[in-house]
């Protein structure tokens, strides 16, 4: 009941977030995972890949899977999925479970009102963060460039 409460203020403190840009600071945030567990995001974090849809959503995986499963940690990085537009029953019944198969944390926004990331149709969404600030937002639509990203 406790850690209910909790994830129900941190999200709603989240949500009313305002949308980063650059040269936004990076605040703190909670964000749960596939496994309903709470992590916090530090503005130590170097880069936020953040996807709005299944398609791109599938791609970061796709990129993901086959990379180690410390990948993201070694990079500094999280990975966001907001399944917000996504029915509740369809989210409980097959995304939460199939998410579950991967080998990294998948951070998630259930919380539709939430505009903390940018967001482009079709595309995956990367912030660059430098010193605890937002410096560069790409927004990508292939496996190809998601990999430079990090080269």
């Amino acid at each position: 009941m406790l850690k209910k409460l909790i994830l129900s203020t941190l999200i709603c403190f989240y949500a009313n977030a305002a949308t980063l840009k650059i040269d936004d600071k990076i605040s703190t945030f909670s964000l749960v995972n596939q496994f309903d567990k709470i992590h916090t995001i530090t503005s130590e974090i170097s880069t936020i890949i953040v996807t709005f849809q299944r398609e791109t959503s599938n791609l970061v995986n796709e990129f993901l899977s086959s990379q180690q499963s410390d990948y993201l940690d070694k990079n500094n990085t999280i990975f966001i999925n907001n399944i917000s537009g996504n029915p509740s029953i369809i989210v409980k019944m097959f995304t939460i479970p199939k998410m579950r198969d991967y080998k990294y944390d998948i951070l998630l926004i259930y919380d539709e009102n939430n505009k903390k990331f940018m967001e482009e149709e079709n595309k995956i969404t990367v912030y660059f963060i430098k010193n605890g600030f937002v410096k560069d937002i790409k927004f990508l639509s292939s496996i190809y460039e998601l990999e430079k990203v990090f080269k």
